[in-house]
């Protein structure tokens, strides 16, 4: 379907999970507070809860409510705050607010403040971070197309139609304790 705010808003107030482009892949998202729609991203991933979810934004405040970011130095705040808009996934110290089913079994959360412009529109229509994970079954690759997104989960998503970002790899995932890159 084509991305309408309202619509938008709607479904994903409803629990809806939602397939759409972003800068480099077809991603999965839904609310990332409704425990049932991300239970089902999970079942449709095959994906254990443990390893827990990325939650992706239009802006640091979308996300400011699921960190705690107030033990992190001052330079790695910078640095934070400095690679983004763009592809870099932060793992940072979560908050109270964050559920176990976003973090998994870890005391950390993983973030990113997207630059791909409707998936900046769809945190706008809901005024809030969505789960973003990649839009394939554990095993196999990543959804690149909307054929791809269409064959792999059929209608148990509802497809965002839009053009990917001109990344080619996911984000890289740094750890903000101990600035390990995770994934790069």
């Amino acid at each position: 379907m084509q991305f309408d705010a309202n619509t938008f808003k709607r479904d994903f107030d409803a629990g809806s999970v939602f397939a759409y482009p972003t800068e480099a892949v077809f991603g999965l998202g839904c609310d990332p507070l409704n425990e049932q729609a991300v239970h089902r991203i999970l079942e449709l991933k095959q994906r254990p809860v443990e390893k827990g979810m990325i939650l992706i934004a239009q802006s640091y405040a979308q996300i400011a409510p699921y960190v705690d970011v107030s033990d992190l130095d001052d330079v790695t705040q910078k640095a934070i705050k400095d690679s983004w808009p763009g592809p870099f996934t932060w793992l940072l110290p979560k908050s109270s607010k964050t559920p176990a089913f976003i973090s998994g079994d870890s005391d950390m959360v993983a973030v990113r403040v997207t630059s791909h412009a409707l998936v900046c529109e769809m945190c706008l229509a809901v005024n809030g971070p969505m789960v973003s994970t990649s839009a394939n079954p554990a095993t196999q690759e990543p959804a690149r197309s909307e054929a791809e997104v269409l064959d792999y989960f059929g209608a148990d998503v509802i497809l965002i139609e839009g053009a990917l970002g001109k990344q080619k790899t996911p984000s890289t995932i740094i750890h903000s304790k101990t600035m390990e890159t995770i994934r790069s």
